[in-house]
């Protein structure tokens, strides 16, 4: 008999958020940022500064803060684990009784929740714990390096389209060209990021649009208020 094979869509949270994440943020600061500083000046050096250092120090910035946030939640995660080890081993008894009763809850009776419990701590006890107990396995664990690696590859992505948008601008246009050209991005990201996720495609290119429309709005407007009063 041939084995049933099925791809789920959950294997890719792991990346997808940390890229998603990078690329969007990677946009929005970028242009933001760009559109506040145009908004300033008319000095297209200036502007184009501003990108490339929005793009350097955000691509940094991103690898650094995954890297960070996501090894606490894997350090969190091997402290749960070494704790569950030890308790296997101290008290084997009560951890077969909790995992029956985690079986029970779930609907099993009461005699096959124990005899499930026996059977899979037999082979795997500790992996079934961390599985059913402190929800860890293998497709959700902390992974620090990838999060980290992919975060800063998209924010680069990401924030070059609106820094070649600029470049591509004439001086007098850019404060037009590219917020528009960002909504564009930010609608494809969206879009891209919900088919990747088996979301629903449209609501996700809008939501993504609109809070990047608002990051625009506001860094433009103060942008251009410094620029009238300095």
């Amino acid at each position: 008999m041939a084995r049933h094979t099925e791809t789920h869509l959950a294997s890719r949270i792991g990346w997808l958020r940390a890229a998603v994440l990078g690329a969007n943020d990677g946009i929005i600061s970028t242009a933001s940022l760009i559109m506040g500083v145009a908004a300033a000046t008319p000095d297209r050096g200036a502007i184009l500064l501003a990108g490339v250092a929005a793009l350097t120090a955000g691509a940094l910035s991103m690898a650094a803060g995954e890297y960070v946030s996501v090894s606490s939640q894997s350090d969190t995660e091997a402290a749960d684990l070494t704790r569950e080890r030890k308790e296997l081993v101290e008290q084997p008894e009560f951890e077969l009784n909790e995992l029956a009763e985690i079986y029970e809850e779930r609907g099993v009776e009461p005699a096959l929740a124990r005899q499930v419990a026996q059977q899979l701590m037999a082979k795997d006890a500790l992996g079934v714990h961390a599985r059913e107990e402190l929800g860890i396995n293998e497709i959700t664990a902390a992974q620090p390096v990838l999060a980290a690696v992919t975060s800063a590859i998209t924010f680069a992505a990401g924030a070059i389209l609106p820094l070649l948008a600029a470049i591509v601008s004439p001086p007098a246009s850019i404060l037009y060209v590219v917020p528009a050209a960002t909504l564009v991005f930010l609608a494809i990201l969206g879009a891209l990021g919900a088919y990747a996720g088996g979301a629903n495609v449209a609501k996700g290119a809008a939501r993504v649009a609109f809070w990047g429309a608002i990051a625009m709005a506001v860094t433009g407007g103060i942008g251009a208020l410094f620029g009238h009063t300095v």
